[in-house]
């Protein structure tokens, strides 16, 4: 028989279907199996090969087949649609599965442990509880004020509310459902505090969680997201490579030479890209109260740009530093950062051989060494008049020229 070096394996609840091929990318192997003889079929299989969608329980056939002496990969389902090639059903999945995997430049998704999952399975039910609760104030609030009871904006105005309403002249009825409310309420609150205390223990007892907290708009809740979800964080080329996965970095639809950059990707995982963007607000809320020992990158980013643009500048950031931190075990140092903001050009977080992305035009322009930068001689000389140095394409498509202003009082220096 014919040695199947490759297989893709369509997952369900209970039908599993295979497609393997041979050296030759030959199909010799179309399968169909049911749950319970999964396990069964690939322990008389000689190890090879194997590839799934990265969907549910797939971690799990994942761990159990390499039990078994299997390779085994996990494809995203977005990079796996494009090999569908018409009328998507089992065989035509697993047949794409199988054909996706054997590309050189796929990326795959790294395979979770038990454990990991269930750290996830706590952040998760977090989530679930406080989105509980979120409904559960606003149903209150919503039939109190039928009754003309109102309350302020607040998770601590809810108690009180409550205690308004069985307090007021109501129909029997309505304070039936009130009671049950209540209860409701104050069984959510109660769970949410274990859970968070659990979630708080784990992120004790994990190191990389310990020193990810240390980076400034990075709580708790984010360094123990960031070290739950990114199991491998080597699979990433650099900095910008992570920020671009969270989807914090803008889309890309460029053509014919003309680079068209539009909002944020809001590509992958979501909870927490949503938790660094909120520890950025956090962050940029204490700047404009004056607390707080800024950095003067952000000082100037809120001059010139609204709030919410300039905490997602900051989430991205921040999500480069933590990539940085998990690959190179280092901690945070306040003092390594506050010296390359005053040298004026940003730390490339970038250790591939590749660069992450060329230096924007006003760093160029900061350094000195752009083609289109302002010259540093320039105003050395003492430049008295405006001159035009280049153009600055917009996200817009519009152009802007870029002038060098007047520099007044500045005397020639030695020539």
């Amino acid at each position: 028989m014919t040695k199947i070096i490759r297989i893709g394996m369509d997952t369900s609840k209970s039908v599993f279907v295979l497609h393997g091929v041979d050296a030759a990318e030959q199909p010799i192997l179309r399968r169909k199996l049911r749950r319970k003889q999964v396990l069964e079929f690939f322990a008389k299989l000689e190890p090879t090969k194997v590839g799934l969608e990265a969907c549910g329980a797939a971690h799990y056939w994942a761990r159990e087949l390499r039990a078994l002496g299997h390779e085994v990969v996990l494809v995203p389902p977005q990079y796996v649609k494009p090999y569908v090639k018409r009328n998507k059903n089992d065989a035509a999945d697993a047949e794409a599965i199988c054909e996706a995997m054997s590309r050189p430049t796929m990326r795959f998704v790294p395979v979770k442990t038990a454990e990991q999952q269930a750290a996830l399975m706590l952040a998760g039910s977090r989530d679930g509880l406080i989105r509980r609760r979120t409904q559960l104030s606003n149903t209150i609030r919503g039939y109190a004020a039928e009754f003309g009871l109102t309350a302020a904006k607040g998770l601590d105005k809810i108690e009180p509310l409550l205690a308004r309403i069985a307090a007021a002249a109501l129909p029997e009825l309505a304070k039936e459902m009130f009671a049950t409310y209540a209860r409701e309420y104050a069984r959510l609150k109660v769970e949410i505090t274990k859970i968070e205390a659990k979630l708080m223990a784990w992120h004790k007892d994990n190191e990389l969680s310990r020193r990810l907290e240390e980076v400034p708009g990075v709580g708790p809740i984010g360094a123990s997201l960031a070290a739950m979800k990114v199991p491998d964080p080597h699979a990433f080329g650099c900095g910008r490579d992570f920020s671009a996965w969270l989807g914090m970095t803008p889309q890309d639809h460029s053509t014919a030479g003309k680079t068209r950059l539009g909002v944020i990707t809001r590509a992958g995982d979501e909870a927490l890209r949503r938790v660094l963007v909120v520890g950025a607000t956090a962050v940029i809320q204490k700047v404009k109260q004056g607390k707080g020992q800024p950095s003067p990158w952000l000082v100037a980013l809120l001059k010139r740009k609204p709030p919410k643009l300039a905490a997602i500048a900051l989430a991205n950031k921040n999500a480069r530093i933590i990539w940085k931190l998990m690959v190179s075990g280092e901690r945070y140092n306040p003092a390594r950062a506050a010296a390359a903001r005053g040298e004026g050009v940003e730390v490339p977080s970038c250790t591939s051989g590749t660069p992450c992305s060329p230096p924007s035009r006003t760093l160029r322009a900061a350094a000195g060494d752009g083609p289109r930068g302002p010259s540093l001689t320039a105003a050395a000389l003492g430049v008295t008049g405006p001159r035009q140095v280049g153009t600055e394409k917009r996200p817009s498509g519009r152009t802007k020229k870029l002038t060098l202003k007047k520099l007044e009082n500045v005397a020639p220096a030695a020539v």
